[in-house]
């Protein structure tokens, strides 16, 4: 259970917003700043100290806010916590991570407040929000699809949560499901994140399915470049600890995604 756990974490992306890498800051003991249109969030420590991470909540507070975006004490989290795609997850898989998550060394370290807009310190705002733009529920299997194609959108679709960066977002902050993972001008960080739809102008038309297996195991980009900025992370701390199965059934997937046309100024995959 605990390698599976560990493999989840990698899978779901934990290590790159839960680690302060920049500032050496202990694995999952949060910290990480996140600019957004918001103002800037900054991940918690998901280690299991009791007093400054996760270490007093049960089991079911940490399926519900994964399922459902809410905290032990009924408050509503932020949609910057991609709940919004971890809901997908099977509970197998959540528990795994959570089994993990205890063997972790545990970290003191306080929590950062955000420094966001004014009116988003009202938690009511997260209420609303998820009533107006978020519908619970586990992946469902597409049945006239193979097996590694639903594989792989269960990875993307769920845990990578590739569509909450490749996506862009609405002046309400919901995903604007017609630009479909056709790129965002003003992604994670204030930069631009790339089209990875099929479109040849815009996005990764051009690209052959080993290329996209290579840029998703190691960063290298049909140039012979390779990633930069939060993919380069993204790559380091997950991607690269997935197995070649997962990798090809994830290039699988997104090779089917529908071609979207739009251009992302001055950006590239490789940031």
């Amino acid at each position: 259970m605990r390698e599976r756990g560990a493999y989840v974490l990698r899978a779901s992306g934990c290590v790159t917003c839960h680690t302060d890498e920049e500032n050496e800051g202990q694995l999952l003991a949060g910290g990480r700043p996140l600019e957004t249109p918001f103002g800037t969030f900054y991940s918690p420590n998901i280690t299991f100290d009791r007093e400054h991470g996760i270490g007093a909540w049960q089991t079911q507070d940490f399926f519900r806010a994964l399922r459902h975006g809410v905290a032990p004490d009924g408050d509503r989290y932020y949609p910057v916590f991609p709940y919004t795609s971890y809901t997908r997850m099977r509970r197998e898989d959540m528990f795994a991570l959570w089994t993990y998550l205890a063997t972790v060394a545990r970290s003191s370290r306080q929590n950062t407040p955000h420094d966001l807009v004014w009116y988003m310190d009202y938690r009511i705002t997260n209420r609303i929000w998820q009533y107006l733009f978020f519908e619970p529920g586990v992946y469902q299997v597409d049945e006239k699809r193979s097996q590694s194609w639903n594989r792989g959108a269960y990875l993307v679709e769920a845990m990578a949560h590739c569509g909450e960066c490749h996506t862009p977002r609405t002046a309400f902050g919901n995903l604007d499901t017609e630009l479909a993972y056709a790129g965002a001008i003003d992604g994670p960080e204030g930069e631009g994140v790339p089209n990875i739809t099929g479109d040849k102008a815009t996005g990764i038309g051009d690209w052959s399915r080993s290329e996209l297996v290579d840029y998703l195991s190691e960063g290298l980009l049909p140039d012979g470049d390779y990633a930069g900025s939060l993919m380069a992370d993204v790559i380091d701390d997950g991607l690269e600890y997935l197995t070649p199965e997962d990798i090809d059934a994830i290039a699988e997937y997104i090779t089917t995604l529908p071609a979207i046309e739009n251009r992302i100024s001055g950006e590239d995959v490789g940031g």
